[in-house]
């Protein structure tokens, strides 16, 4: 061997040595969420149905959170409030067409670039065209392509003339090869992938946010997928009365979307073909978690899954989400670095806020002080850690008469909805989710609950920070609201 000369050996150590991690430095954040995946349908959830084998493993390696909630049960607001680390109410997320009150907001993407981390955004965030709240932005996506105008079309509480056919989501009930959700989410695959394939140790740590559609509706996946759970998924259990007791933002939640009696055989192929299209997503999961494994930056990147909100898939006589029941509400969460977090944890009641919280402490920095949730680091790292158990989702959306906020604590649920117009008073849930998990007896005007409700109630403010009937009030003032009857 010639002088100045190296061996393979000695190269590679030397190439080696140029990738590695500098000591103490942070971990990469990957953070993989679906939009729209009930929180029941999953192998890891305890369904007996669902084929999730990709979640399932990284259940397995990683803490799972069984009472996890969205702080909105809708697109838009829900992905605001947890850009912005806060409620809805407290940043102007009050539907769809609204966006936060600043391109400028310390969003999570800028608290943790400022922690030396390169926040990348892939695939979906609801965002306005003009707005990417500090991520750079892997291609462009049409769902980061909204034009944002502020209107939120609420329902007269009076109007309540059944609709006169069924929502035409309906006719998107089927097998076919390819969707334009279909066709996103594969999008949102390749790029990730090639971003993580690419990476190395001695980057900067990167906080990866996969945005995938899968599984909203349209309900369209392909054959294979839908043939396995025909005939196999249980129909939603509503008791006789239970539709007609519903809340009044229920009952209109069901004329304008035209749900009202949806035939049997459509509420049966759109439970089935959701559990397909949940399972297609799962492969998509599987694709992204194998391309991880593979790269240099593996050990490195604590995984997180989440979905932005529910679906309800018939149950309470309502689709979609737009409600406060756990099917909408609730959503999975799973929080895997096995390198740090013990696995095979399941946790209390939080929300996405609380998760938001989490990642600025992950990269040795915190959360600024007027974001409202806590850092869940403590009790991942010992689970003798006190937690609150507690959440709050917020709905001042469309299609409904008035805004409805959500509290769970412990193994109790309460909604209040705030009064639509003098004619209408305020309603009231309660539930013991124990007891009762399918939300089928409100337990709001039991007078043995009346101290319940009522501690609930003042606990709701005290979290919100101002009543419920003022921040409706506000958000009729801050935003257009107009009366509709159509779909939204």
């Amino acid at each position: 061997m010639t002088a100045g000369s190296r061996s393979p050996r000695s190269l590679l150590s030397r190439l080696l040595s140029r990738d590695e991690r500098p000591a103490g430095a942070p971990p990469n954040v990957l953070l993989v969420m679906s939009d729209e995946h009930n929180h029941g349908v999953a192998g890891f959830a305890g369904s007996p149905l669902a084929r999730t084998p990709h979640l399932d493993a990284l259940a397995e390696r990683g803490v799972v959170f069984d009472a996890a909630y969205c702080n909105s049960p809708l697109c838009g607001p829900s992905r605001l409030s947890l850009t912005a680390g806060r409620y809805p109410s407290r940043v102007g997320a009050w539907g769809n067409a609204c966006w936060l009150p600043s391109d400028d907001t310390p969003s999570i993407a800028r608290v943790m670039n400022a922690a030396g981390y390169e926040s990348v955004l892939c695939g979906k965030q609801h965002y306005d065209s003009t707005r990417r709240y500090g991520f750079r932005e892997l291609g462009s996506f049409r769902t980061n392509q909204y034009t944002k105008s502020g209107l939120v079309t609420r329902r007269d509480p009076d109007d309540l003339a059944p609709p006169s056919g069924l929502s035409r989501r309906f006719g998107n009930f089927r097998a076919a090869p390819d969707s334009p959700v279909l066709r996103h989410d594969r999008e949102v695959t390749r790029r990730a992938c090639e971003f993580l394939a690419g990476r190395r140790r001695s980057d900067p740590p990167f906080f990866l946010f996969a945005g995938y559609l899968a599984p909203h509706f349209p309900l369209i996946v392909p054959d294979d997928y839908w043939e396995h759970f025909r005939g196999r998924v249980p129909m939603p259990e509503i008791p006789d009365g239970h539709l007609e007791g519903l809340p009044l933002n229920y009952r209109h939640l069901r004329i304008a979307f035209s749900m009202v009696d949806v035939p049997e055989e459509t509420v049966r192929r759109g439970r089935e073909l959701y559990h397909g299209l949940t399972e297609w997503f799962d492969d998509q999961v599987g694709r992204l978690l194998a391309t991880l494994s593979r790269s240099r930056v593996a050990d490195d990147t604590v995984v997180i899954y989440v979905s932005d909100h529910g679906e309800n898939l018939g149950e309470h006589g309502l689709w979609w989400k737009n409600c406060a029941f756990e099917s909408a509400t609730r959503v999975p969460m799973i929080v895997s670095w096995p390198e740090r977090f013990r696995p095979g944890r399941r946790a209390g009641a939080c929300s996405l806020v609380d998760l938001m919280a989490t990642l600025p402490a992950l990269s040795g920095s915190s959360a600024p002080e007027d974001w409202d949730g806590d850092s869940l680091l403590d009790w991942l790292d010992s689970e003798d850690s006190v937690w609150k158990d507690r959440a709050i989702s917020e709905y001042y959306g469309h299609n409904v008469a008035s805004a409805f906020t959500m509290l769970r604590e412990g193994s109790w649920k309460y909604v209040y909805h705030a009064p639509p117009s003098e004619r209408h008073p305020a309603e009231r849930e309660l539930y013991h989710l124990e007891s009762d998990p399918g939300e089928l007896t409100n337990r709001a005007g039991d007078p043995d609950q009346a101290d319940r409700v009522a501690a609930m109630h003042a606990r709701l403010v005290r979290e919100l920070g101002e009543n419920p009937d003022d921040i409706d009030a506000r958000c009729r003032t801050e935003v257009a609201v107009g009366y509709g009857r159509g779909e939204g």
